[in-house]
């Protein structure tokens, strides 16, 4: 059986998650253009305050003499959250707009920040995004708008995702908890049990492999944001930066816990026990359909996107699971993050404290968080849910009934314990999938791709004019 998704599809899916995903020049070059003008721009004034038009709204607008607010956003089932929006709210309206998913908003963003005008009142991002924007002072911070009303519908984690010091720069939505999806036809045929350690893990690939069997994984060079998430889980802080010191930056990506984690994955590739497919392609849902991988490391919204894409619908229906993620050290778990959006008010909004209304209340109704996570559009980061009987005791179809949340996700998000990212995430994306692409070729180990990846991303803040710590 083929994936029912078209190649379109299967693109957007992959730019939700990862955006930057096989458009590294445009990354790069959209990158160096923002940041060499982003320290200039720390110290200036306030920022014009004409946003985008409330003209052209791909909505209905229910109540005509409220006041709008302009959105961009891509969440599949928008048109429907902002329905549910604009009815329940006579004081203030919702006029949406998609702008592009990932890149192509990203990039219509900077061009509007340049422009000193052209951005909407509030901007969905993600939360690796962020901080590249902050810098640009393009956000508002949400703090003296009622930023702590809702502070309590999210974990710690998330919450510190979205934080700079005291500041608030976006409100979030969704998530990317990571877990282990695998193939129980394949584990019961070879006799193993999910792994619970990526010793145990490497092992179990071992055995498959002497006997015949699949790939045990895969790691894709275009997934940059979940090899940065497991070098996370080992330890490893890539970044470390404070807006309140904006000229500094740490980067510390050869560090040991990263070469670890470079070192192992380049160490089951070269011994043939995972694959090197680029992922959220057509050739490897079909590899999923197939059986070609055995286990898919991934995050709470990857059913969703296969199910979309046409797994789990054929003969392979019923064999899918999914267990925690490995862990270093099973005595002392750590949770970690892939994938994730948020709703930042823009420095151009006419009304910051109504747009941050908006902001707060988007995609915050009891009725459009069901709707997301019923069709998997996203995985809810809002604790009204994450607490709900209905959530924790779903039996999710594709797992074959297993209440995969209350099991695997709610727990990775509750103890999640938040990211610091880097101001220039989009050039960072396109050097680590470089350096992947090369580890998967053989022609780098993983203390080499790290000691690379350092000195380029050093050289890289430095010609921004950053001081590196």
């Amino acid at each position: 059986m083929e994936p029912s998704a078209s190649d379109d599809e299967v693109q957007n899916l992959q730019h939700r998650r990862d955006p930057y995903v096989n458009k590294k020049t445009v990354a790069a070059a959209l990158s160096t253009v923002a940041l060499a003008a982003s320290l200039s721009a720390c110290s200036s004034g306030e920022a014009a305050t004409e946003s985008a038009s409330t003209t052209s709204c791909t909505n209905k607008i229910v109540h005509a003499d409220a006041p709008k607010v302009s959105v961009w956003a891509w969440y599949p089932n928008m048109a429907k959250v902002v329905d549910n929006f604009n009815n329940s709210h006579t004081d203030v309206q919702v006029c949406w707009t998609v702008a592009g998913q990932g890149a192509p908003e990203y990039a219509k963003f900077q061009t509007a920040i340049q422009a000193g005008k052209g951005a909407p009142d509030v901007i969905m991002l993600e939360a690796d995004q962020l901080t590249g924007f902050e810098l640009q002072n393009a956000l508002v911070d949400l703090s003296p708008y009622g930023a702590a009303d809702v502070k309590k519908n999210f974990s710690d984690g998330s919450w510190k995702d979205v934080s700079q010091g005291g500041s608030v720069y976006a409100i979030p939505v969704d998530g990317g908890p990571m877990a282990m999806i695998y193939r129980k036809d394949v584990l019961d045929k070879y006799g193993i049990k999910p792994p619970t350690t990526w010793a145990e893990y490497e092992t179990a690939a071992q055995k498959v492999k002497d006997a015949g069997g699949p790939a045990f994984g895969d790691l894709g060079s275009n997934v940059p944001a979940a090899l940065t998430a497991l070098m996370a889980q080992k330890g490893a802080v890539p970044f470390t930066y404070d807006l309140a010191d904006q000229k500094k930056i740490s980067i510390q990506l050869d560090s040991q816990p990263a070469k670890d984690v470079l070192n192992y994955w380049a160490g089951l590739v070269k011994k043939g026990l995972v694959g090197t497919q680029d992922q959220f392609t057509t050739d490897y849902i079909s590899g999923m359909v197939g059986g070609k991988y055995a286990t898919y490391v991934s995050a709470a919204w990857a059913p969703g996107y296969l199910t979309g894409s046409g797994v789990g619908k054929g003969k392979e229906k019923g064999t899918f699971a999914v267990a925690a993620l490995p862990q270093w050290d099973a005595s002392n778990p750590v949770s970690v993050n892939w994938g994730g959006s948020t709703f930042a008010v823009t420095s151009q909004a006419g009304d910051k404290k109504l747009a941050a209304e908006v902001a707060k209340g988007l995609y915050a109704d009891d009725a459009s968080l069901t709707d997301g996570w019923k069709t998997q559009t996203i995985f809810p980061l809002n604790q009204n849910v994450l607490r709900s009987a209905a959530f924790i005791n779903n039996r999710v179809d594709f797992f074959s009934g297993q209440t995969a949340n209350k099991d695997i996700y709610i727990p990775a998000e509750n103890s999640y314990k938040g990211f610091s990212y880097s101001p220039f995430t989009v050039y960072y994306y396109a050097q680590l999938q470089a350096e992947t692409v090369k580890i998967n070729s053989g022609k780098v180990t993983g203390d080499e791709a790290a000691s690379e990846l350092q000195n380029t991303m050093v050289n890289y803040a430095k010609s921004q004019g950053f001081t590196v710590n």
